[in-house]
């Protein structure tokens, strides 16, 4: 079986510090949860950004220099989020795509998100897989139902995704595919031929989906975006601390972790030299 690959959802665009009082929102304490992270067992960080007062920000700038401070420490992958917050446009959405991370976030679908709708018009979808394709950045397809993977291999015939593609499975989302063990089956079982893919399950199905994704080939994503309790009533102290426990249960069935180097030759991204 392949290595793990373990990506840390550091900070999202919903979860407040009241909520949880260890959620990093300076770049400096994005930096440096993204190297906690990376020394637990994250191969990827998956970055959203925050304005000074708590607020999300697609801000090039402000990514910039969280992408600056991460690169001075470790080569943990970057991806960031073309996701923001519900509610900013497509624009505000792409600027940190014209950073040319190495991956970037492409919601294939619209999807009712709590008492919210998270919107991707199919124009907006072409729109980010072509910007994505201009600054060669490689996509995540991020995928809250079934319909998101048949919209992904449209795009392929249409020359805007180029295979093999990488997915994200969202599960748990109010609104969206529950998080349970028959959806990410059945997700698989839609992949493509040489996809490779994630699951972020939401709430308490973080760490029960995880394991699910371990035994079964897959990848695992977890994080403050999505889950910001270690046990039931215990808030976790740290995005490392989450990584560390799926790094640890993964070795302990005989699944190795993925370093950033071997994360990047299963994506298909090109190496980094120091």
């Amino acid at each position: 079986m392949t290595k793990l690959i373990i990506t840390a959802a550091l900070v999202g665009a919903e979860v407040t510090r009241n909520e949880q009082p260890h959620l990093p929102l300076t770049p400096t304490e994005i930096a440096d949860a993204a190297y906690d992270a990376w020394q637990a067992g994250a191969s990827i960080v998956h970055l959203h950004a925050r304005k000074p007062d708590g607020s999300s920000t697609q801000s090039a700038s402000v990514y910039a220099e969280i992408i600056r401070l991460i690169r001075q420490r470790c080569d943990v992958i970057i991806q960031v989020s073309t996701g923001g917050a519900v509610g900013m446009t497509a624009a505000e959405r792409l600027e940190p795509v014209t950073l040319k991370p190495e991956m970037a976030t492409l919601t294939t679908g619209s999807v009712n998100f709590g008492g919210d709708i998270f919107v991707n018009s199919p124009e907006d979808i072409e729109r980010f897989a072509r910007t994505m394709q201009q600054f060669g950045v490689k996509p995540e397809v991020e995928v809250f139902d079934s319909g998101m993977i048949t919209t992904a291999l449209r795009l392929v015939k249409q020359g805007l995704l180029t295979l093999p593609l990488h997915f994200d499975f969202v599960l748990g989302v109010p609104g969206a595919a529950p998080a349970t063990l028959k959806t990410l089956l059945h997700l698989v079982e839609m992949l493509p031929a040489a996809a490779t893919w994630s699951v972020a399950g939401i709430g308490a199905a973080e760490l029960p989906l995880a394991l699910h994704a371990v035994l079964m080939g897959g990848h695992v994503r977890v994080g403050f975006e999505d889950n910001i309790f270690y046990r039931k009533g215990v808030l976790a102290e740290s995005n490392a601390q989450l990584v560390e426990r799926i790094a640890r249960l993964s070795r302990e069935v005989g699944r190795e972790i993925g370093t950033p180097a071997e994360a990047r030759q299963m994506l298909g991204l090109a190496a980094v030299t120091a």
